[in-house]
Order: C-alpha cells, then structure tokens, then sequence
C-alpha cells in the first residue's frame, strides 16, 4: 500500500494541473504553486494534441472538453516550394488543434472543479527534505510540506537543478514561434493540416473555422530570445521580418500579409530538451517539459506531458513509497519519451536547412515523401493508451 498521502505540485501550465487532478484520482491531496501572479493564460499560440494525449485526459474526465473546444485534424499534407503532396494518412484523427490559451484555462478550471487548490505568487528558491517528508520554500517567505514534490515547472525548471545541479538545460533549436489566426479566403480543405517548407523557412497552416486559418511559423534566428525577450521586441518588427520571410512562399506570403499587430503570437525560442540522466532524486520528481520536451516538430510535447502526469500519479498510488514509484516512472516513459524526441531533431534539421540543402530539398523531400510509412513513424506513438486500473509492478532497486 502506498504512503504517499500529499504532494506539492511546482507549476501550473500542462502538466501540473493533470498531475494534480491524477493525484486527487488516485487518492493523494495535491496542490499547485504558481509562479506567476495568476493562471497563465494567454502564454502561447495554437498546438496539436494527439490521440493519445486526448486519451490520457480522458482518464482525469477532461477529454470530452478538450475535443469539445478543438478543431479535429483528420489529413496532413507537405508543401514543398509551393507544390504540395499529400501524406498517407492513418485510420483514426491524427490531431486536435488547440488554443494553448484555452487549453491552460480548461486544464486549470477542470483541475479546480476536482477540488485540486491553486496558490500564486509562490516561486521556489529551495527545499528541505527530512525523513517524514519534504518542504518547499518560496519566495514570499512561505513555505509548504508534503509527502513528495513534482517539479512540473517548465523548460527551465528549478526543481531540475534541485535534484541535479548539474543537470543539461533546454537546447535552442535555431528557431523563434510565431502564430496567428488569421481572416483568410484561402480554399483550404477542412480538417487538413498543411507543413510547409518555403524558400527560406519552415511554417505550417490549417483551417479552424470557415474564413480563418491558422498558421504557425518557425523563423530561423541565430540570436537565442526568450519569450519575454522576444515579446519586448514591438510586434510590427516581427511581422516586418515575417512578411520578407515569407513574401515568396504561396500561401505563406499572404498568410504572413494578413497577420496584423493584434493577432500575432509570440511564442519566443524554440527548444528541445537533450536527456536529463536523473528524473528523481529522494522527494522530488520531474513531469512534462521539465525532464523531457521534445521539440515542436514531434507534434507530441503537451501529449507526452500530459501523459507522464497520469503515469506518475498511478505509480504514487500502487507502489509503497517515492522511491519505487518514481524508479516505476522512469521506467514507463523514459524510452517513449526519447525515442519522440530524437525522430523531432531530425526534423528540426530540415526546417533551417543551408543554402545548398535549400536547393536539393524539394527533389529530398519527394522521394521520402514516396516512400514514407506515417503508420510505422508516428502509429504506434499515437496508439499508446495508459491502463489506469491496471496495478503497476514493482521491480527490485538494485543495490551498489
């Protein structure tokens, strides 16, 4: 039986919110601690749910609400210098199309709704651990104890570097985010999700409602921004850049001419995660973009987050105490999780090709589109379900 009865939940994008909805699930007191002043929302643009993240969610009871707000993506197409070619397709929806906004704030108000509490303001600068538990310091001053700590603080997470120092950050992948909802006469077949290589950078587009499409861009940058930093730079700056990026590009140019001020979304740097050698140390673990976050190009970061988060709560409520569960953890989502990322940085790399890999890519790009295998690549990542009635195992912990 386990004795893990409390839990302190450092973070409340994604991950934290599931996390501590799975915890109440599985009948463990959780709560959230915010860093910011109040639920982040408006962090972010669009991004794809898969399957199989969907289907975690349904586990906590908020899938039906996620798929309720989304736009379904049941077709995928490349365009190459314009020309475009269709991708095999898989039986099943390959995407959910979401408002990252939309999503935090129905993730938040569900995890509310479960009775999960939420504080704010409450930015930790360190912990205590002691055998009957483990204590968050924040920076007001305060601080809170409970049984264990899940670091579910983001990319650049400080519960990382409380368990391990010297523990690898995120990578910059070369890339900023852009995104906008834009009003758009462009005939775009509904439910298709377009990936586009221009002539001087990658973007991606779909049609959410009639009249409106989406896009997102990946701009090439050899200046690392962070998302402050980059949403410092006035917004008419951006789109400048944009607009020249793009200008060639059909229908990126016109999508880029029709993005104003106000619509733009600025998502700052894009990174990857390299592999974090200790997911756990003592109390303390790490879920979603804090011990893995695969680039954008997976189309899998918020679904694997969201996944490790119900994982983890399982582990907590069948195995006796946080050292075996965490080790369980681990073992459950480790090679999943890494495997997503290294298939997303081959990607990555397409997307800021050189100016002679810029001129061989379109005949590249055709050849691997003949004879790519969408239901090898990417099937059995989206098929992956998570029993949560099923007991987890306990292996033995090897001693010395």
């Amino acid at each position: 039986m386990s004795t893990t009865r409390t839990a302190l939940v450092i973070g409340g994008g994604v991950a934290g919110p599931v996390a501590a909805t799975a915890l109440r699930k599985a009948g463990i007191d959780a709560r959230v601690y915010e860093a910011y002043p109040g639920p982040t929302f408006g962090v972010g643009s669009g991004l794809a749910l898969a399957p199989n993240g969907v289907a975690a969610l349904d586990i906590i009871g908020a899938g039906d609400r996620i798929r309720a707000m989304a736009s379904p993506i049941t077709d995928v197409a490349m365009s190459i210098g314009g020309k475009h070619l269709h991708l095999p397709t898989l039986p099943d929806t390959l995407l959910q199309l979401v408002d990252r906004n939309e999503l935090h704030q129905a993730l938040h108000d569900h995890a509310v709704a479960a009775g999960v509490p939420f504080e704010y303001n409450k930015r930790l600068v360190g912990v205590d651990e002691h055998e009957s538990g483990v204590t968050a310091h924040f920076a007001d001053g305060t601080s809170a104890t409970a049984d264990v700590l899940i670091g579910a603080d983001g990319i650049r997470s400080t519960v990382r570097g409380l368990i391990d120092p010297k523990a690898p950050g995120p990578e910059y992948t070369g890339m900023l985010g852009f995104g906008a909802i834009v009003d758009s006469d462009i005939d775009i077949e509904p439910g298709t999700m377009t990936f586009a290589f221009g002539k001087q950078a990658y973007y991606l587009y779909g049609a959410v409602e009639p009249g409106q499409i989406m896009w997102g861009a990946n701009l090439p940058h050899k200046e690392y921004m962070s998302l402050s930093e980059a949403r410092a730079v006035p917004a008419e700056h951006w789109l400048k850049i944009l607009r020249e990026t793009y200008a060639a590009d059909t229908p990126g140019g016109e999508l880029a001419r029709n993005t104003t001020v106000e619509t733009l979304e600025t998502t700052g740097a894009l990174h990857i995660m390299p592999p974090v050698p200790q997911w756990y140390r003592g109390r303390m673990v790490l879920v979603g973009d804090s011990v893995h976050a695969p680039s954008n190009s997976s189309g899998q970061g918020a679904s694997l987050a969201i996944e490790s988060a119900v994982q983890l709560a399982r582990c907590l409520r069948d195995l006796p105490d946080p050292a075996s569960a965490f080790a369980a953890y681990e073992r459950s989502r480790r090679s999943r999780v890494e495997g997503i990322a290294a298939r997303a940085a081959k990607i990555n790399h397409s997307k800021t090709p050189g100016p002679v890999a810029r001129k061989v890519m379109p005949v590249m790009m055709r050849v691997m589109v003949r004879f790519m295998d969408l239901e090898k690549t990417m099937g059995a990542e989206q098929r992956y379900r998570i029993d949560w009635d099923a007991p987890v195992d306990q292996e033995p912990v090897a001693v010395g």
